[in-house]
């Protein structure tokens, strides 16, 4: 069993980095899609965020106004509120899923896709959690795998995707500038990932770095203990 950290910065690549190690055999799963269900009516983190940002950040449908929210933890200041509310909720649905995944499977490889591995645990730090599962990522990772991209092309990235959604190029931009501000800078991060793959562009270029990665992924996995406590 290998528990994975797959990271980077907004726009580096990393949902193309992991359909490529689940095309090898790995099992993946994406924090984004985590924190969507999670913040769901019901959900664990859904009436903790609209007690901390109010009723003003629900649709008619009484659901959550998702860019309403976006605006008010970017463009206010309101970020580490809401990650912090948001962030123990799914690390705690991630390591339900590995427990599960190694309960079937003791070899699998298990990758959890996050833009913010390194900067949960700054933030948790910096609030003083004593948690080590928050404030120590090593308690619940194996392996980070970093993926790279020069500032301007997870800007053009970011902006290409969302431009889809009838959205302002020139917004798009500053959304992306002011989501990476909150980001730890790939100079800091990679002193501190085990593997770090450069997405430049080139898809055949990166399949080749994932490619070279994944046997490494395996043989380790198959030399840990599955008896290994995950928490």
């Amino acid at each position: 069993m290998l528990r994975v950290g797959l990271t980077g910065g907004l726009g580096s690549g990393k949902s193309t980095v992991a359909a490529m190690l689940r095309e090898l055999g790995a099992q993946v799963i994406e924090s984004d899609e985590l924190g969507r269900k999670i913040m769901e009516p019901g959900q664990s983190a859904f009436d903790a965020i609209v007690r901390q940002f109010g009723t003003e950040v629900l649709t008619a449908d009484g659901r959550l106004n998702r860019p309403m929210l976006a605006d008010l933890a970017f463009k206010d200041g309101r970020v580490k509120e809401l990650n912090a509310i948001v962030h123990p909720a799914v690390i705690e649905a991630q390591g339900e899923w590995m427990e599960q995944l190694f309960a079937r499977d003791p070899a699998a490889v298990a990758v959890v896709v996050s833009a913010l591995i390194f900067e949960v645990e700054r933030d948790a730090r910096e609030a003083g959690t004593t948690a080590a599962v928050y404030s120590d990522l090593r308690k619940r990772i194996d392996r980070i795998v970093l993926v790279t991209a020069s500032e301007p092309d997870k800007i053009a990235r970011y902006a290409g995707r969302v431009a889809q959604a009838d959205r302002d190029p020139k917004k798009a931009e500053a959304d992306a500038r002011s989501r990476l501000a909150h980001q730890i800078p790939d100079s800091e991060k990679i002193p501190r990932s085990d593997y770090v793959l450069e997405n430049n562009g080139d898809l055949e270029t990166l399949r080749l770095q994932v490619n070279r990665l994944w046997p490494s992924l395996q043989r380790e996995s198959n030399l840990n203990l599955p008896s290994r406590s995950l928490k």
